[in-house]
């Protein structure tokens, strides 16, 4: 059983969403984002990233940071680009990309139920960066960005915001700079909410599809506030986080590619040798980049030209971990063979989403900063749930989700 929860949003003013509305803060680094808010004032990197309004070279996680984000917030709400609702609503959120729709339902949902399982992460978390969230939500005494979560089917709720959709007009309707469109409806019906959040009643599980990190401090923060109040009723704001939930039959899966930095040492035709102990390897003869068509099948492009690698039948599991293709690149090829054995903080790998494309990868090893890329058939929701429903972890960069939702849009006031 899933609860979701209405909350009274804080958010822009319809005729500032677009400008307020900005990539999640952990898609760039500080110089980039100070290039993204040039001419941009009420960009909401102004809140998650504020030491874009602080000196060059400040320490990103230095309380200066983090008070200077709760000052422009509170700048925003006090000059009118924010408000906050009255009465608790639930949230529809609308994204489009390439002709192509996701409809999300945002809500706040449980610190318990991510405590006991129901809702199900696939990542481990860094320490340092849950931290950095943590202290950004506490001061702000708020829910900045909103995690993306999946459900694998509520037909109740996706008639119900269809309807709502057609009835209703929409808060915001706008194209960001990268052609996704966003459009935003406000389910402001008691009858309605009453509908959305018992249907979800039905639904075994939420799944986290991206937010690992947000997540989890959104989390840390309701505990930490708890053990302030030992009267706590589980009821407070502090216990419900910002959400957005999509139907898993909606979303959309790039792929993650990898570019290495050397061949451990190897000549190419002695590197090329080594892989046909256990992939099937061919020149590919097709025009453009080699794009794999099916799972384990992957793209290598080394020294100008692209091969085709089929891993042999021995290397396929019935393990929901060790069967994703990205596990049997690190097993057989990274590690073994290129001596990368932890992705997370070896320096001479690097990850490339599939926005990117790739060309990407070509560009990096031409130039000589890469000297090989592989590029990989993405990893589907339903891996990717199965992995969750394993309890197990999947390795790092292991999805790569778009269109990304946009932060700013959509606040949850902490109630303290």
């Amino acid at each position: 059983m899933a609860t979701i929860r209405p909350f009274m949003g804080i958010r822009p003013q319809a005729e500032y969403a677009e400008a307020v509305a900005a990539l999640p803060y952990d898609v760039m680094n500080s110089e980039e984002a100070r290039e993204m808010v040039k001419h941009k004032p009420y960009s909401f990197l102004h809140i998650d990233k504020a030491e874009v309004d602080l000196p060059q070279g400040i320490d990103p996680y230095s309380d200066a940071v983090y008070a200077k984000a709760k000052e422009n917030l509170e700048d925003m709400i006090a000059n009118g680009i924010f408000m906050q609702d009255l009465l608790p609503n639930l949230y529809i959120y609308r994204l489009t990309m390439n002709g192509r729709s996701q409809t999300g339902l945002v809500a706040c949902t449980s610190i318990d139920e991510y405590l006991n399982g129901t809702i199900k992460k696939h990542e481990l978390t860094r320490a340092d960066k849950e931290a950095d969230r943590i202290h950004h939500v506490d001061t702000l005494n708020a829910n900045t960005g909103p995690i993306f979560l999946a459900y694998k089917n509520n037909e109740m709720a996706k008639v119900l915001m269809e309807g709502w959709k057609t009835a209703n007009p929409p808060i915001y309707d706008f194209v960001s700079e990268d052609g996704i469109g966003h459009t935003v409806w406000v389910i402001d019906s008691d009858t309605e909410i009453g509908i959305l959040v018992d249907s979800f009643r039905k639904v075994e599980n939420l799944y986290i599809a991206d937010g690992h990190h947000r997540n989890a401090s959104a989390v840390k923060v309701g505990l930490q506030r708890r053990e302030r109040n030992e009267l706590y009723s589980g009821e407070e704001e502090y216990n419900f986080y910002l959400s957005v939930l999509f139907s898993a039959d909606e979303l959309k899966i790039m792929d993650y590619n990898r570019v290495v930095k050397d061949l451990n040492g190897h000549t190419s035709e002695e590197f090329l040798a080594l892989l046909t102990e256990k992939f099937d390897v061919t020149p590919y003869l097709g025009e453009g980049q080699l794009h794999p068509e099916k799972p384990h099948q992957f793209g290598l492009y080394l020294e100008g030209k692209w091969f085709s690698l089929s891993a042999k039948n021995e290397l396929v599991s019935d393990d929901p971990v060790l069967s994703l293709d990205v596990s049997i690149l690190q097993k057989e090829v990274l590690e073994p063979i290129l001596a990368i054995g932890d992705p997370r903080t070896d320096k001479r790998i690097d990850f490339v989403g599939g926005i990117r494309g790739l060309g990407e990868l070509e560009k990096r090893v031409d130039s000589g900063e890469m000297k090989v890329a592989f590029s990989l058939y993405p990893t589907s929701m339903e891996e990717l749930m199965s992995v969750a429903d394993a309890d197990l972890i999947m390795p790092p960069k292991s999805t790569w989700f778009e269109p990304k939702l946009r932060s700013g849009l959509f606040l949850h006031d902490l109630g303290e």
